[in-house]
């Protein structure tokens, strides 16, 4: 079970691999490969996913899809503005994910857009230009992965 510390136990780390593997592999079958009843699985599932330790979503292969533009963009906040602006950016649709990082940016941002153009609107006209205290920006388009996955935002 779930440690109060937040650490997995060895029957957590299996589900999580076999979920891995397959995520639409059933209960059923991870229970039956590891020994244990359905109800462990899916109560196990269920009390990571409360914890904020497990999260099963559907992503897409930006590389994959001939109409699609995968960036990564590296940005300075003032200090004042950090936590809002963090909350403002996560927001955006088209925000994959956000590490708030040491180093040289304040912030990470993985972003997926329809085209260039559309980067460029969403990073000059109308997605980062409107959040306060956004200093610089780098923009690093990603050209290929086998392992990364985004979400697309609604039309």
């Amino acid at each position: 079970m779930t440690l109060v510390d937040g650490s997995l136990d060895e029957l957590e780390i299996q589900i999580i691999l076999a979920l891995q593997e397959d995520a639409r592999k059933s209960y059923k079958s991870i229970a039956k490969d590891l020994g244990v009843a359905e109800g462990t699985v899916s109560n196990r599932v269920n009390r990571l996913i409360q914890q904020g330790i497990l999260k099963l979503e559907a992503r897409v292969n930006p590389f994959a899809m001939s109409n699609k533009v995968a960036a990564i963009l590296g940005i300075n906040i003032k200090r004042s503005h950090h936590a809002k602006a963090v909350k403002e950016i996560m927001a955006l649709s088209n925000v994959n994910a956000v590490w708030v990082s040491t180093g040289k940016y304040d912030i990470f941002v993985e972003v997926l857009a329809d085209s260039i153009k559309e980067l460029n609107v969403f990073i000059f006209e109308e997605g980062l230009s409107n959040i306060e205290g956004v200093e610089a920006t780098e923009t690093h388009i990603m050209l290929h992965s086998d392992s990364k996955f985004f979400k697309i935002a609604p039309s």
